[in-house]
């Protein structure tokens, strides 16, 4: 019997559209992880190792959606390897089964080095760019948060029954910040502690 084609999807925020990265791949079955990749103690990743079966083929977008650094990178196929299931890549096109050649054991170092290397100088042109945009008056920083009354209009609607979407997009925030407004109403008035908007 052949083995099942499990996808894993990671997006770092939860406005990322998850859909985009293995749209057209088929698959048995899918885990989507809305986290930041800087380490491999991920709900749906954890999930996924103890589904993955022998025989099983997982199938990532690319090697930077599974890990973000090179011995995260190694360690996650290695593991997988290592249980007889195989994984693939779809932007990189390459696969993996634990049974590759030493050539392809290199190839997974390369590429994973060149993704890390590519991660890295994207955070730098970020910081430099921001510290010019400083330097012109033009970076304004974090965009304000809600007023009080605004707040309370948000979490009024939501109560009713509104879209948790629609008032994100009308109130110019992520949903994430409404369900943290909503989250906040119901912290016991006086216990001293401040729920992060």
């Amino acid at each position: 019997m052949a083995g099942q084609r499990i996808g894993y999807v990671r997006v770092s925020t939860v406005e990322q559209n998850a859909d985009r990265q293995l749209d057209g791949v088929p698959l048995d079955r899918t885990f989507i992880d809305r986290a930041s990749g800087r380490d491999a103690n991920r709900p749906e990743l954890q999930a996924l190792f103890k589904f993955a079966r022998d025989g099983d083929t997982v199938v990532v977008h690319s090697m930077d959606r599974l890990a973000r650094n090179l011995d995260d990178l190694r360690r996650i196929v290695q593991e997988l390897n290592g249980r007889g299931v195989k994984i693939e890549f779809v932007k990189e096109q390459l696969s993996f089964s634990g049974e590759d050649s030493p050539m392809a054991t290199l190839l997974l170092s390369v590429m994973g080095a060149f993704a890390e290397f590519e991660r890295a100088l994207i955070r730098e042109r970020q910081r430099e760019g921001v510290a010019l945009a400083k330097e012109r008056g033009a970076y304004k920083g974090r965009r304000p948060t809600l007023s009080e009354e605004d707040r309370a209009e948000v979490r009024r609607r939501a109560a009713s029954g509104e879209s948790k979407l629609q008032l994100a997009k009308e109130f110019g925030i992520s949903r994430e910040t409404v369900y943290q407004y909503l989250r906040q109403d119901h912290t016991p008035q006086g216990s001293g502690r401040r729920v992060k908007a």
